[in-house]
């Protein structure tokens, strides 16, 4: 488990982690005392994990190597053998990392790999979360010393060589077992490769208060039920099942278990009703295969016209199993004519693949667009990081995107975004985003809001696989559904106490 400094799920860029340090400073803690917290908050952390043992602290040139100037003073005062080792000279540290130096007594060793002969435990103090860029050779070369050492790792804020901002490594960086962090999360702790790179990772309280926040306007979240809650579209005791919603699926005539998946997710998390709408030939097998999913035809055309005259229908889901004929392409746009809420997936998006703008200007804010990595390459031409690509995706499209992993990002047009981390590896399953698709779809016609309807489907649909665990396949998803819901109703219940 990860402890939480705060329960709000705010994630601070590096530099934003920098202004709350500012501002804390300018209300009058001073940079010695957040030291202090920091290198004290580490010590206890890496006591509570580990037996004492011989330890050696790696220290850089910045306010990092100066918490770890603290780690060693306070783990020697405990009583554990400790050795410093800097990256640089003592000397030319400055501020409070000099000050931080200072207060050590032993002696201080050249970092390098011949240093870390006799450790039993590296605490890595080297660099903290703003480095961004390839380590030189003789931080690379100490850094793969660190990973081949054979012995526990605890890393100050991020593991040296990991961007705090995107989760990136430019060059080698160390694995850590153990990762404290201050005050806030980064994204370069959720983000792939960097939460498999942190290990544990604890976010430590270390005295900043929490008003500096508001200058800041963070707009990056952990994915967590606080974030989306309060929207969340319980059913009421009066509510039949027109209110609670009803979602319109329209399948194609091949792959038809993928729209079966959409369905039967939708209706779990809470539709009122579904219908699937299919072309002819598909009618009759879907309608053998589903009881409580409502199965119409199209005419032969494709025309979805009769399909959208209800006005009940007040959710819309296209793309899986729909096939990339032209037929397919009016349909999506038939669809987002409406303005309804509408959930586009898989070949609903690739299809417009040679002609991204088209679909991209006929897009409007209820709409969710639930690419994977390939299928957002084929309509965004964007570079960057994940967080910072599904944000401008959203920007340009005006929707909400939800760009599909293992680090999920969901992005609204306005900034906002929220990384999940609650997906197992099990989901990476045919037909399991299929099932997310319905899920967001489900919770649209509920009256949920785009955004907080799409973060809660991916928390939901990675606690319903996470509950499944080992052996799971797609169509086992919306039967577990129900459990990961009474989960869910149980939190709302104790945060309501």
């Amino acid at each position: 488990m990860n402890d939480r400094c705060a329960d709000d799920g705010v994630l601070l860029s590096p530099a934003q982690m920098a202004a709350a340090d500012r501002a804390a400073m300018d209300a009058g803690i001073s940079g010695q005392r957040l030291m202090a917290a920091a290198g004290e908050a580490v010590a206890q952390a890496i006591q509570s994990r580990w037996a004492p043992t011989s330890v050696l602290v790696l220290c850089g040139p910045g306010n990092n190597g100066g918490d770890g100037f603290i780690v060693a003073q306070r783990l020697r005062a405990a009583g554990w053998p400790v050795r410093v080792a800097l990256m640089g000279d003592v000397a030319a540290l400055r501020g409070d990392a000099a000050w931080a130096a200072r207060g050590w007594t032993g002696a201080v060793e050249s970092a390098d790999p011949a240093s870390l002969a006799g450790s039993g435990l590296i605490v890595d103090a080297l660099l903290g979360a703003g480095f961004s860029r390839a380590p030189d050779a003789a931080l690379d070369a100490l850094i793969r010393a660190v990973n081949a050492a054979g012995v526990p790792v605890c890393a100050v804020d991020v593991p040296t060589g990991l961007d705090g901002a995107t989760g990136q490594c430019p060059g080698a960086v160390v694995q850590a077992d153990l990762t404290v962090t201050f005050f806030r999360r980064k994204p370069g702790h959720l983000l792939l490769p960097g939460r498999a790179l942190c290990g544990e990772l604890r976010c430590t309280d270390i005295g900043i208060p929490p008003a500096v926040l508001g200058p800041i306007a963070a707009q990056v979240w952990a994915n967590e039920p606080d974030l989306w809650l309060s929207h969340f579209p319980w059913p009421g005791s009066g509510d039949h099942k027109y209110r609670r919603g009803h979602v319109l699926v329209v399948g194609g005539a091949r792959m038809l278990g993928a729209s079966r998946l959409a369905c039967l997710a939708a209706g779990r998390i809470g539709a009122g009703l579904v219908t699937l709408a299919v072309p002819p030939e598909a009618w009759a097998v879907q309608a053998g295969a589903l009881t409580s999913v409502m199965v119409e035809s199209l005419p032969g055309d494709g025309d979805l016209q009769p399909a959208l005259a209800d006005p009940r229908r007040n959710a819309l889901l296209i793309g899986p199993g729909l096939g990339r004929s032209d037929a397919a392409g009016h349909q999506v746009l038939d669809m987002l004519a409406t303005e309804r809420p509408c959930v586009l997936d898989a070949d609903a998006l690739s299809v417009f693949a040679d002609r991204p703008d088209t679909l991209l200007d006929a897009l409007h804010p209820r709409c969710v667009l639930t690419p994977h990595e390939g299928e957002f390459a084929r309509l965004f031409s964007l570079s960057g990081d994940k967080l910072q690509r599904t944000r401008a995706a959203a920007q340009r499209s005006g929707a909400v995107l939800v760009l599909k992993g293992a680090d999920t990002v969901i992005a609204a047009a306005d900034g906002r975004c929220a990384i999940n981390d609650n997906a197992p590896p099990t989901l990476a399953t045919a037909g399991a985003g299929d099932v997310l698709a319905g899920c967001i779809a489900g919770l649209l016609a509920a009256g949920m809001p785009a955004w907080h309807a799409a973060c809660a489907a991916v928390w939901l649909h990675g606690l319903a696989a996470d509950r499944l665990g080992w052996g799971l396949l797609a169509e086992d998803l919306p039967g577990a559904l129900p459990g990961a819901l009474a989960s869910l109703a149980q939190l709302a219940e104790h945060r309501m106490e």
